[in-house]
């Protein structure tokens, strides 16, 4: 029964066909697990026998799956007020959540395919606080057209007065040509893994596991070793990369960048999940440019917001914060400056180099992490068998080279610069990520010099911000060039440090 307080104006149910979603969906997971579950049953009871106890099963589980979720849309209200968002919910247990609306920085919308087909979204709404569940509410489902309104009215205030006169509106939609930077990212091998580890799972439930490996083995009878592996390797990948290029047209169909007035970002994206993503200007301090090896080496890299109160909780995907997936360079620089409001992205800033130094430390680093399994393997050669020792000359031929070239390319991606009210450093190797960061946006620095830095005359300073992954690092400077590089960016700050003559 609902309190007096839930029974006032304003407040309002969650959509009445959560009921509906809830039984849909436990009755296809129970659709999934009625093969094994049956499979497993039929041995001892039969086929016939277990069939109708899976059929029980099933019909029991969806029935208290609805149940319950019928009492949490009997016990759910929500009522958004002048100053306040209210949401009562719990049976015996009640909860009372409220927050105040001139602190609510997000309000995302999503929808499965289920939710899609029933015109249902789920609503996400967050202060920008990195504080868990207590900084935000989730209205889970509300018609789409409710979804609109609560995005509209909750985000609705006065343009914030930002300079520069870039347009609004679309900013970049979606080109079926950045398809091809996905079979060059990190994701295409990681889903050939998992697809060779999921068809031996699956065989092993099935009790089938030993017949693969058989049928796998009788493929290559007759082929040498090597080239057996090889192909194994090629096939995983192929199955990877028809798997990546799968989950980026699920996640980046119908993608678009828009400016609303009012001064929000909106980002829209997904094929079968909609996603509709906000992001407020004024809590925006910067742009990150990130270029994995392979999506770099095609000459793309994509754009993600530095920006306050984007938080990753399991809810959410890891790349809540992306403002364009992997585009051409120029292109990613070119919405930049259209987020930014400048006139060029501060991201292409001719960048200062780091001493050699620098470029030798990441060597030494490289060359260890290498030769490490290599000595290894010459021990154990030497003590065990001599054919360790060929293998060990095997990793030293293959990881020496590879480790030396990722040494030099993470040295030569090194660099920092001030570009206007900007301070922008870069780094990384098999992830390049260049930040431009507000430098009003700087909330302190930490400085970090290691005995080895020390010796070598250098040192780390990193900015220190409510934004983002929170610091941004120029590592292995010239120790008086970091020093500069941080008290010109922020003055008043590092003083302290500074020699004076």
């Amino acid at each position: 029964m609902s309190t007096a307080v839930d029974s006032g104006p304003g407040w309002r149910r969650l959509h009445r066909r959560t009921v509906l979603v809830t039984a849909l969906v436990t009755a296809g997971v129970a659709a999934g697990a009625a093969v094994p579950v049956t499979v497993a049953l039929s041995g001892r009871l039969g086929y016939a026998a277990a069939i109708g106890w899976v059929l029980a099963g099933a019909a029991l589980l969806i029935g208290c799956a609805a149940a319950g979720d019928y009492v949490r849309w009997r016990r759910t209200r929500y009522r958004v007020g002048t100053e306040r968002v209210d949401l009562h919910t719990g049976l015996l247990l009640v909860k009372r959540r409220s927050l105040a609306r001139e602190r609510i920085r997000s309000v995302d919308l999503t929808a499965h395919p289920l939710l899609r087909i029933l015109g249902m979204v789920s609503v996400r709404i967050g202060t920008g606080e990195h504080s868990g569940g207590d900084s935000t509410l989730t209205l889970d489902p509300v018609s789409r057209a409710e979804g609109e309104r609560l995005r509209r009215e909750l985000l609705d205030r006065a343009a914030s007065g930002a300079s520069g006169t870039h347009r609004e509106g679309e900013l970049a939609t979606l080109d079926l040509r950045w398809v091809r930077y996905a079979p060059v990212s990190f994701v295409a091998p990681m889903l050939g893994g998992a697809a060779a580890g999921g068809v031996m799972q699956i065989s092993e439930w099935v009790g089938a596991q030993g017949e693969v490996i058989d049928w796998v083995a009788d493929r290559f009878r007759d082929t040498p070793l090597v080239w057996a592996i090889v192909t194994l390797v090629v096939a995983a990948l192929v199955a990877g990369v028809v798997g990546a290029l799968g989950l980026w047209i699920e996640m980046w169909w119908n993608y678009r960048l828009e400016r609303e007035p009012g001064g929000t970002l909106r980002v829209r994206r997904g094929l079968f999940t909609s996603r509709s993503l906000s992001v407020e200007e004024r809590r925006l301090r910067g742009v990150d440019l990130v270029e994995p090896l392979g999506v770099r080496l095609a000459g793309a890299a994509r754009v993600d917001a530095i920006a306050t109160g984007l938080t990753k909780d399991e809810e959410r995907h890891a790349d809540h914060e992306t403002l364009l997936p992997a585009a051409p360079r120029a292109l990613a620089d070119s919405i930049a400056a259209e987020v930014l409001r400048e006139p060029v992205s501060p991201t292409g800033a001719s960048l200062t180099g780091h001493p050699l130094a620098a470029r030798s430390r990441r060597l030494r680093r490289a060359l260890s992490v290498a030769l490490a399994p290599v000595l290894v393997q010459v021990v154990l050669g030497v003590l065990l068998t001599p054919v360790l020792l060929r293998t060990a000359l095997a990793c030293a031929v293959v990881s020496v080279p590879v480790a030396v070239l990722l040494a030099v390319d993470a040295y030569r991606s090194l660099g920092h610069a001030l570009s206007g009210s900007y301070l922008v450093t870069r780094s990384g190797t098999v992830r390049r990520s260049t930040a431009a960061l507000q430098r009003a946006g700087v909330i302190g620095w930490t400085v970090k010099q290691s005995w080895f830095q020390r010796r070598a005359g250098l040192l780390s300073v990193t900015a220190t911000t409510a934004a983002g992954g929170g610091a941004y690092t120029a590592h292995d400077t010239d120790a008086s060039e970091g020093l500069r590089f941080a008290a010109d960016a922020v003055p008043g700050l590092l003083e302290p440090f500074l020699d004076r003559d």
